[in-house]
């Protein structure tokens, strides 16, 4: 493929759906407006949802928070991969979304499912358009030992769907939305595609995306978007990485970072975000929040002075790569 230089959304902050699709605890209707309100008069102008998020009420939210305003003030993303059927049965629960919709979700990476899925998210938004379509999780932590296979019907019917509409104007641009690495580096090989959704895969617990997928991406003009900054809360404070009870090892690193920021005075998720932000291929970080009052705390911690200092400590003890670039 010629190098490009594809298209990206806006950063250095956007706004993650999956807590709006009430993920692990019910979100109220006017809290979740209140909290999209809140993104949009703090500046954020990128949005990102999904089918699989409520499953279908985070799109129901933002399309009811976002119709109204000006179309081309703001970049939308969702996802392609899995499609909802109607189902009283499952009484609105899909995985770790409580009290959403009442579908079922169901994997189709098929060319026609694509077409499918972009077309039941446009009705869910209640919009004429999105820019950018991910495909959603066809990797090994979803699919396990069937991933390569997932993997390959992807890049035979979705990606080639996506490409098309790409083309047609349908879309601005597409990529992968997932949790792993190996599944963009082999999409660079197979596709075109603009700009990868990675989530918990360049942290400053986690750095797997720095050695090989980021160069990558740099020689062809694809952007990252990053996701879980936070490591699904562990570097914020909580308790939990990659959405289940952390490993000692983890919470110990956790401790052995807080302990370096605060003899400098330093948030921790102040650096998080800033970290994430301060590699040349990251267009955008995209923390979940479920309330108006965080919206405005990762607003104000993105923009936070951390010494340098900090950032040399980290290095010298060996818990950030040499390699990773940190904010100037």
């Amino acid at each position: 493929m010629p190098d490009s230089k594809h298209y990206a959304p806006p950063g250095p902050l956007g706004f993650g759906g999956a807590p709006l699709g009430n993920m692990f605890e019910e979100v109220p209707d006017d809290v979740a407006e209140a909290t999209l309100d809140a993104a949009w008069d703090a500046g954020i102008r990128y949005f990102d949802t999904a089918p699989e998020y409520g499953p279908g009420i985070s799109e129901h939210r933002f399309g009811h928070a976002l119709r109204n305003r000006p179309r081309d003030e703001f970049v939308l993303s969702t996802k392609v991969g899995r499609l909802l059927r109607a189902d009283a049965s499952k009484g609105g629960r899909h995985g770790p979304f409580v009290k959403g919709l009442p579908f079922r979700v169901d994997y189709d990476y098929t060319a026609d499912g694509v077409r499918r899925s972009i077309e039941d998210s446009l009705q869910r938004l209640g919009m004429a358009r999105i820019d950018i379509a991910y495909i959603h999780d066809c990797a090994e932590d979803a699919h396990g030992d069937r991933w390569l296979e997932v993997f390959d019907t992807a890049m035979t019917g979705a990606a080639v769907a996506l490409t098309r509409l790409r083309e047609e104007g349908v879309i601005r641009a597409w990529g992968l939305g997932v949790n792993r690495v190996e599944p963009c580096v082999m999409a660079l090989d197979r596709a075109d595609p603009d700009v990868f959704l990675l989530a918990g895969r360049y942290s400053l617990l986690n750095q797997p995306a720095l050695d090989e997928l980021f160069p990558r991406c740099a020689g062809r003009g694809v952007h990252v978007v990053v996701g879980g900054p936070y490591n699904s809360g562990i570097i914020a404070g909580g308790r939990t990485f990659e959405y289940q009870d952390a490993p000692a090892d983890k919470l110990n690193a956790r401790d052995r970072l807080a302990a370096i920021a605060q003899r400098h005075g330093v948030d921790l998720r102040a650096a998080a975000l800033q970290f994430c932000a301060a590699h040349p291929v990251v267009a955008s970080v995209i923390p979940g929040t479920k309330n108006p009052a965080r919206v405005q705390e990762n607003v104000e911690l993105m923009a936070q002075p951390v010494p340098a200092d900090f950032w040399q400590e980290l290095k010298a003890a060996g818990i950030l790569p040499e390699a990773a670039p940190t904010p100037s």
